[in-house]
């Protein structure tokens, strides 16, 4: 019986990843607000109700794409920070910060059709369950390793908070990192924000014809967050 679920598993799990490419397919071709179940369905050859044993409806799949390319993205910006603590002598804090802010970049100009599914125009009457959240959070929750670490290494400088802002900034630290500096928690959302808009003008197409030298722009680009956050070293 164990070999008869292993082998009906293992096919499952074939059937899923060929639907899930088909989709993405579509999704390069059409766009996420026209990826529909039937189309996907008549591609592989299979009847729609096969389909719907998989996933439901559009917008089951659709979540199952955003999961993966949230996760994808993820273990890139991941990677990179274990590769920067681990390497020959490890890297410092800004140089931390740079290496996954590259391989965050890198990530969504490979897979710029992923990239648009999680970080472009919401896709018209889909609700994004609370199964995405955590995969979303991956690529802060990595930016805030970084501070943390240069926190504990001494190599953290709280940047300027206004009065105004500092009950706010008490609530933001609260929530993602209440052992940092709320000043810090503030510049950390807010890098979080830059990075991904420095990265949605390049895949969008807003930096044609102004600027050129993209990579040693976003080098730039990303050192002056990591200073915003308060990186030393």
């Amino acid at each position: 019986m164990s070999a008869i679920r292993g082998a009906r598993e293992r096919a499952r799990t074939e059937v899923t990843t060929a639907i899930k490419n088909e989709a993405r397919r579509q999704l390069a071709q059409e766009g996420a607000a026209k990826l529909s179940l039937r189309a996907v369905a008549r591609e592989l050859g299979m009847v729609s109700s096969a389909l719907y044993r998989y996933f439901p409806s559009r917008d089951d799949l659709l979540t199952a794409l955003i999961v993966d390319a949230y996760d994808a993205v993820g273990v890139a910006a991941e990677t990179a920070l274990a590769d920067g603590r681990d390497g020959p002598g490890g890297l410092g804090p800004r140089d931390r910060w740079n290496a996954v802010c590259s391989a965050v970049r890198a990530w969504a100009l490979a897979h710029p059709h992923e990239y648009a599914l999680i970080y472009g125009s919401p896709v018209p009457g889909y609700t994004a369950p609370g199964d995405t959240i955590g995969p979303a959070s991956r690529v802060g929750l990595t930016l805030i390793a970084i501070a943390r670490d240069a926190s504990r290494a001494d190599a953290l400088a709280p940047p300027p908070l206004s009065g105004e802002l500092r009950p706010e900034a008490a609530r933001i630290a609260a929530d993602i990192a209440p052992d940092l500096p709320p000043a810090v928690a503030v510049a950390l959302v807010a890098a979080w924000a830059q990075l991904f808009g420095l990265i949605s003008f390049e895949v969008f197409g807003q930096f044609n014809r102004m600027v050129e030298e993209r990579d040693a722009f976003f080098a730039q680009a990303a050192s002056r967050l990591a200073e915003d956050v308060g990186l030393r070293g």
